[in-house]
């Protein structure tokens, strides 16, 4: 075999493996960077941190004396135009690309397309240094694959203002973090290093916490209030609902008048965008939360006075936070009774006319416009908003749940498809909303299923995403048993899988062996193969599980709780048993055959080409088993994150062993109910005894590391104890063969 090998290329190799040593012998690195950059400066603290830690110092130079040179696109040609030696790039680097060069002079290049660009390239050699060394430094070219890459962040303000998920533990145990700017500061670090450029904060009510509205100023709300109640039952707050008992037990958790309020939310976006993270402001609506009584408002649609102080809300909001970059709305959930056509009207004369009012004083300032299609359509909302889509300050963009509540159900996601023609027969883009409503105890990690998924997502019609929960608070973390002291930030605790969604939504192509570098740098003491594998194969649970037992909404199911709504079972106890299994639908986007199809086809005798509940628990079975086996061989030898990662990996395991047996048991039910055949009845007595000991198993070594049972907002109680109690009984049902 020949190999052809550039001579230029390995002399650059040598050299730069050279310098490299010389450069660890001298302990430190020359930076040469000629405009001071926030964003930069973010990023070099981050390089200066990894080298002091191999005992390397960074000290300025100017270009001559450099070894690293960080620059942007514009000051690298003036560089080179001025006669200065410099790489031969060819450069086709977009908004936030960069890339990374070695030259033959022992010198680094990182060039970014602008400010973020230059900030994500440092961020790269820095990761690069990290996990392989200053000697395996690569070059590379990177543009981000999708423009927008943010996070849907629920925001409880008060118990007055509250957010969607509001009233549950989560929002109780996160209220005061919202008003930290410790936490803000700690969360938008992380997002960053990630590549995320957005937060999305989502209200019911914002206005009466954030903004004093000089034509209504007794609707500003001074203080911070938390009710004291602890939360047993289902508010249904999205949709109007009061609680009036919540309010009258009420405590003062922080006191700050409005100006303190709004000094705080100026801060956290400014800070967001030194570290290229816009702000965005997203509601529901009508809501009069926190001005109930107040001036006339109300939530109704004709009510003349509601109309102009949500336009002159919108309008304050605008002026009040110079560096909120966009504005969004949802022409629901409490307009379920008024006609679409008013919604909408409703919705110009407000949000839209309110936008216009504040360009009017700010006509340079740029914008984006946020029109989600929840309760709405693309034409009527393209004509109610055309003088908003036609401002040529404006972004206008649309918004849809993309895989309704469950990211992690299918790689591929149809739900999109009857609205994809309609928004590019208008010219939009579309920014989706990644929901994950699936998973909050458990560290998780699939590359491969984030990967494919992100490629599936329909491109030409993308302005990206924003990814996050409406049953969960992402804020500081509240569940472990073992807290530090400040609690954890949940996107700490969940880094890698925060990371996944943000690194491969800039870089789909980032591939496998950056992941399994970036473990084995974090925990040394364990082969990273072996624990990127093991982790893969336990989180694949979550998508073959709720692939195959789908339920569209958050409140349908919850896999970890094995739980919905209780109104989304039979019997109202909300925990998912062999009747719900047999009963519920699977994913349009999978291949998966339902329970009672499969039983139809085999008493016709026949085939199929889907992927029949059997082999689905196989599939299942599959996942667990590679996991347990791959855990046996893996120690954490004192580490206490990597410890209870192992753990979380070994809980998702049995997680996957319980439904696996669960769907097994529940199809030689179903089965059984059709043909009366005791084969039937026997297995699945075998199948619900092994899903009730895996049950166990899980509910036992989840519960070293974490509380519950927890109240959650959309589903209720999670109670891994309490659904022993279900399984026992549909054992005892399959024995007694009373099904018919």
């Amino acid at each position: 075999m020949i190999v052809n090998i550039n001579p230029l290329k390995l002399i650059i190799g040598i050299i730069f493996t050279i310098f490299s040593s010389i450069l660890f012998a001298q302990k430190t690195i020359s930076v040469f960077n000629p405009k001071g950059y926030a964003m930069l400066d973010f990023a070099i603290t981050d390089l200066s941190d990894v080298l002091l830690s191999k005992g390397i110092e960074i000290s300025k130079s100017d270009f001559s004396g450099a070894n690293v040179l960080l620059l942007t696109q514009s000051e690298f040609l003036k560089l080179k135009s001025a006669g200065k030696k410099c790489p031969g790039i060819d450069f086709d680097l977009k908004a936030e690309g960069f890339c990374i060069r070695k030259d033959n002079q022992n010198k680094t290049w990182v060039v970014g397309a602008d400010e973020p660009g230059l900030m994500y390239g440092v961020l790269e050699l820095t990761e690069q240094i990290k996990v392989a060394g200053l000697d395996k430094i690569e070059e590379t070219n990177q543009n981000p694959y999708m423009l927008t890459r943010g996070v849907k962040f629920n925001l409880p303000l008060d118990v007055r203002t509250p957010t969607y998920t509001d009233p549950c533990l989560a929002s109780q145990e996160n209220l005061e973090n919202m008003w930290s700017m410790d936490f803000w500061t700690g969360f938008i670090d992380h997002l960053a290093r990630h590549r995320y450029n957005m937060i999305s904060l989502w209200n019911l009510h914002p206005f009466p916490s954030m903004v004093k509205v000089p034509d209504y100023p007794d609707a500003a709300l001074n203080d911070v209030w938390d009710a004291n109640i602890e939360i047993k039952r289902f508010y249904e707050v999205g949709n109007g609902q009061k609680y009036d008992e919540l309010m009258k037990d009420t405590r003062v958790v922080l006191q700050m008048t409005i100006e303190e309020k709004i000094a705080h939310w100026r801060r956290v976006m400014q800070y967001a965008k030194s570290r290229n993270v816009d702000v965005f402001l997203m509601t529901w609506n009508i809501f009069d939360w926190g001005v109930e009584g107040k001036y006339g408002i109300t939530i109704s649609a004709d009510n003349e006075i509601t109309k102009d102080y949500y336009r002159k809300s919108i309008k304050q909001m605008l002026l009040t936070y110079p560096d909120l970059a966009g504005i969004g709305l949802t022409v629901g959930e409490n307009m379920v009774d008024v006609p679409l056509g008013k919604k909408e009207n409703w919705a110009f004369d407000t949000y839209g006319k309110g936008v216009l009012d504040a360009l009017k004083l700010q006509p340079e300032r740029k914008l984006f416009f946020i029109h989600r299609l929840h309760q709405g359509d693309v034409p009527t909302i393209t004509t109610t908003f055309k003088e908003l889509i036609d401002h040529k300050n404006i972004d206008f963009v649309f918004s849809f749940k993309y895989a309704q509540a469950h990211v992690m159900s299918s790689t591929n996601q149809p739900y999109c498809n009857p609205i994809i023609k309609e928004i590019e027969a208008e010219g939009h883009k579309t920014l989706w909303t990644l929901r994950n409503d699936d998973n909050f105890y458990f560290r998780w990690g699939a590359p491969d299923f984030v990967r494919e998924f992100m490629k599936n997502i329909p491109y030409d019609v993308s302005q990206g995403f924003y990814y996050g929960s409406d049953g969960y608070i992402w804020g500081r973390e509240f569940l472990s048993k073992e807290q530090s002291t400040p609690r954890q930030l949940e996107v700490e605790k969940h880094w890698y899988h925060w990371m996944m969604f943000g690194r491969l939504g800039y870089n789909p192509e980032m591939p496998n062996k950056r992941f399994i570098q970036i473990l084995q740098q974090r925990f040394p003491q364990v082969d990273a193969q072996q624990l990127f594998d093991a982790w893969q194969q336990a989180s694949l649970i979550y998508p073959v599980t709720t692939g195959f037992h789908w339920g569209a909404a958050d409140f349908s199911w919850y896999i970890e709780g094995s739980t919905s709504h209780p109104a989304g079972t039979s019997d109202r106890t909300g925990i998912h048993n062999v009747e719900q299994f047999i009963r519920q639908g699977v994913h349009d986007g999978t291949n998966n055959q339902t329970i009672p199809e499969y039983v139809k086809m085999i008493e016709n005798g026949g085939a199929t080409d889907k992927t029949t509940p059997l082999q689905v628990a196989k599939q299942l079975h599959t996942h667990s088993d590679n996991a347990l086996a791959m855990l046996k061989k893996m120690e954490a030898n004192g580490n206490r994150e990597l410890a209870n990662t192992l753990a979380d990996i070994k809980s998702i395991s049995y997680l996957g062993k319980h439904y696996a047996h669960k769907i097994s048991g529940s199809t030689y039910q179903a089965l059984y109910n059709s043909t009366k055949d005791k084969t039937y009845q026997q297995k699945t007595i075998e199948e619900l005894e092994d899903a009730l000991k895996y049950w166990s198993l899980y509910a036992e070594n989840a519960s070293k590391q974490y509380i519950n049972p927890v109240w959650m907002k959309r589903v209720g109680w999670a109670d891994w104890e309490k659904f022993k109690e279900i399984i026992q009984k549909d054992i005892e049902i399959a024995k007694q063969g009373i099904k018919e």
